[in-house]
């Protein structure tokens, strides 16, 4: 089993940014908030606009699963504060 993972946080809130570089997966993807986050990080699969209202909202230490993901440049981030964000965790099952 390989496993690959990564950090991603997001420099200004209000501005999302890709979860990481282009890279096809076949995998579960997890996604956790960074249990050091002070307020809201929103994830989802809205080219260049995920907020608050179509997000999908995590607090510090809340993780979310994704079975079918595509392209790990698909998936954005963005936080309600500077310098906050998220760990992923893509399994190779």
């Amino acid at each position: 089993m390989s496993v690959i993972s990564g950090q991603k946080t997001v420099a200004t809130a209000g501005t999302a940014e890709v979860l990481a570089s282009s890279r096809q997966v076949s995998s579960p993807l997890m996604i956790k908030a960074l249990p050091t986050n002070t307020n809201t990080v929103y994830v989802g699969q809205v080219t260049g606009d995920v907020a608050s209202d179509n997000g999908m909202p995590l607090a510090a230490g809340d993780a979310v699963v994704l079975i079918h993901v595509g392209n790990l440049a698909e998936i954005w981030v963005d936080s309600a504060a500077d310098g906050e964000g998220v760990a992923w965790l893509l399994l190779d099952i």
